[in-house]
């Protein structure tokens, strides 16, 4: 490391812990945040060899791309075009890792990871999302807090991330002890009953069916949540506000938009946006008003709606899907990361808002004095591509093939399937996979538990999301039998889709 990057790392450090999050939020003020991701571009332009290359392929003159506008028409970087297409040092500034002192891992369709490494000055962007949580829904600067990690440790970036960005407010001076029992119940567990009655509130973070999982388990074994106060960080899954106020109920709730917060969050990009006590409020007044969240957000299912700091972390919206950019040890220009969405600046919400009766945030449910950020939302409904997220764990249809593809399957199924997560009456999730029967073949008792265990071995050995991510008990999939061309699910005639919703 040279003087001159010890610096720069050091005066980061020391613009995080010094600087209140009030002023973090706001912003630089000289600097709009379209320009900050134009100079973003001139310097991945002169200093990253990938995306100096990428641009030259695409026969792009970054010289003449002067305006925000021009950007606006650069091309859109991938993994298919640019991760997986130029070496991993090429893709950090300087052409080297050097920079880097951490990786984070996911999965990729066919079980080969995708490596993102970034470094403890990069991560302080990402924890000042933590602090908005920390700070605006639980008040965690004036009350000492347990923070409890549930999220899988390892490479996988939820846990460990997670841990850091925690540690990093401890160290600002939160009154915060940091535990790191990962998807561990038992552990979970015995961290609670020792170390929660010592702090006046607890907060579990990790994906929403484990922590539903963790809370209805502890009730089981005789943990009075209420007594904790606790609260809940989420990231990962989509979910319902039925489910949210389920949970608040269990663990004993009275400020149901205060208690709980979703993060957007990506391995490439880190947390993209947080999940706020106003977005939440009006996520929840939109849950009783399908006809207007259609007209919001276009579709009649509920997306996840947070806020997002344009000057951390940039989004556009191309064909209905996401785009991001933002700095890191592998920066991210026009990425398009997938994720069905779109974006709405806080002035449009408000607008949309009073266009539909509400003049005041205490119609939202909130407080009369409750003072809103002024900060844009993106919402997202999840990826657009054919995956399906479960446990946080991003589930491909090509994984189910090979457990389809067995020697002793075979001669059952015509490989095609349905998959899709539902949900049970009770809030739990299941995985949940319709399978084609090739024809004059009749469902027999075996098949399905055969098939099941077939395709849970193989998720097992090609996505390491899905074999760290998910408990044991929730791994086998539920696999229910269909005849060829059934019409619910294998209708003839149409294209087959390998997804489906969630019920």
């Amino acid at each position: 490391m040279t003087l001159s990057s010890m610096a720069a790392s050091v005066a980061a450090f020391q613009h995080f812990l010094t600087t209140p999050l009030d002023t973090l939020l706001a912003g630089p003020q000289s600097v709009s945040a379209e320009d900050q991701i134009l100079a973003l571009f001139r310097r991945c332009a002169a200093e990253v060899p990938a995306y100096r290359q990428f641009l030259q392929a695409s026969q792009i003159d970054s010289d003449r791309i002067e305006s925000f506008v021009d950007f606006q028409r650069l091309p859109l970087i991938n993994k298919a075009n640019y991760m997986q297409a130029y070496p991993l040092p090429e893709r950090c500034f300087g052409g080297s890792l050097r920079g880097a002192d951490r990786v984070a891992v996911s999965s990729g369709s066919t079980g080969l990871p995708t490596f993102w490494p970034r470094s403890a000055e990069y991560e302080l962007d990402v924890a000042v999302r933590f602090e908005q949580v920390f700070t605006d829904s639980f008040r965690a600067d004036k009350r000492s807090t347990l923070a409890v990690v549930c999220f899988a440790l390892g490479n996988w970036v939820g846990g460990l991330f997670t841990t850091s960005c925690c540690w990093h407010l401890a160290r600002k001076g939160y009154p915060m002890l940091v535990a790191t029992p990962g998807n561990n119940k038992a552990e979970i567990f015995r961290v609670v009953r020792e170390l929660a009655p010592h702090f006046e509130q607890t907060v579990l973070l990790g994906y929403p069916p484990f922590v539903k999982d963790v809370i209805d388990a502890g009730a089981a074994e005789g943990i009075d949540w209420a007594q904790f106060k606790p609260k809940l960080v989420f990231a990962g899954e989509v979910f319902s506000e039925e489910w949210r106020s389920l949970l608040a109920q269990r663990i004993g709730s009275d400020s149901i938009c205060f208690d709980s917060a979703s993060l957007y969050g990506t391995a490439d990009g880190g947390v993209l946006g947080n999940e706020t006590p106003f977005s939440i409020a009006i996520r929840r007044w939109l849950a009783q008003r399908p006809e207007a969240a259609r007209v919001l957000f276009g579709e009649s299912r509920l997306p996840t709606l947070v806020q997002y700091d344009p000057h951390s972390r940039f989004f556009e919206v191309y064909r209905d899907t996401l785009v991001v950019s933002g700095e890191n040890s592998v920066p991210l220009l026009r990425y398009h990361i997938a994720d069905k969405g779109g974006v709405l600046s806080y002035t449009q919400m408000w607008d949309f808002l009073r266009q539909h009766g509400v003049g005041s945030v205490r119609e939202l449910g909130l407080d009369c004095d409750f003072q809103a950020r002024n900060l844009p939302f993106v919402y997202v409904f999840g990826r657009a591509d054919f995956t399906v997220s479960y446990y946080g764990a991003n589930i491909y249809p090509e994984n189910v093939t090979v457990g389809l593809e067995q020697p002793d399957i075979t001669p059952w199924v015509t490989g095609k399937f349905v998959l899709q997560t539902r949900e049970s009456t009770d809030g739990d999730k299941a995985l949940h996979i319709a399978v084609e029967l090739l024809p004059g073949v009749a469902p027999e008792p075996a098949m399905e538990p055969t098939i099941a265990a077939a395709i849970r071995q193989q998720l097992l050995r090609l996505n390491s999301e899905f074999a760290n991510y998910t408990p044991v008990e929730r791994q086998l999939p539920n696999v229910t039998l269909h005849s060829f061309a059934d019409p619910d699910y294998f209708p003839a005639g149409v294209k087959h889709r390998y997804t489906r919703r969630s019920d």
